[in-house]
């Protein structure tokens, strides 16, 4: 989108974070964790840290796809972290996203875990090759 693109024609920066985060959102869905859900639970997701990694410019009218792996998670699913990989149409890699997250429980203001309904959900994500459990 013509939006999504900088003075020097390429995609801005932000707009990797939002191909993350909606790919993230995606993914959750796939496994049954969608917003409804979070917002009748009173939780969601946040993120501690958010870090891209430009490899190679993306264009005006690229097609993009965007990959996600959980590469961290505690034991109890309250802290976790993610990997996006964002790819050209060429097949080139573009760029790198990692987030580290929690949850939140959106009445108290305040971290939470997950119930073991959405624990389980939450476990059947992808995960990377180099995925390590999170000490807590």
């Amino acid at each position: 989108m013509w939006s999504q693109i900088d003075a020097n024609m390429h995609l801005r920066h932000s707009a990797y974070a939002d191909f993350a985060a909606q790919a993230r959102l995606a993914m959750l869905d796939k496994v049954g964790m969608n917003a409804r859900q979070f917002q009748e639970l009173h939780i969601g997701p946040i993120l501690f840290r958010e870090e891209t990694i430009y490899l190679r410019e993306a264009g005006a009218n690229d097609t993009l796809r965007v990959t996600c792996e959980l590469t961290k998670c505690r034991p109890d699913g309250s802290r976790w972290s993610v990997r996006h990989e964002i790819y050209r149409k060429d097949g080139i890699k573009s760029a790198v996203v990692n987030v580290d997250g929690a949850w939140i429980d959106t009445k108290a203001r305040k971290l939470t875990a997950l119930s073991d309904e959405m624990m389980e959900k939450f476990t059947s994500l992808p995960r990377s090759e180099d995925f390590t459990d999170a000490a807590s």
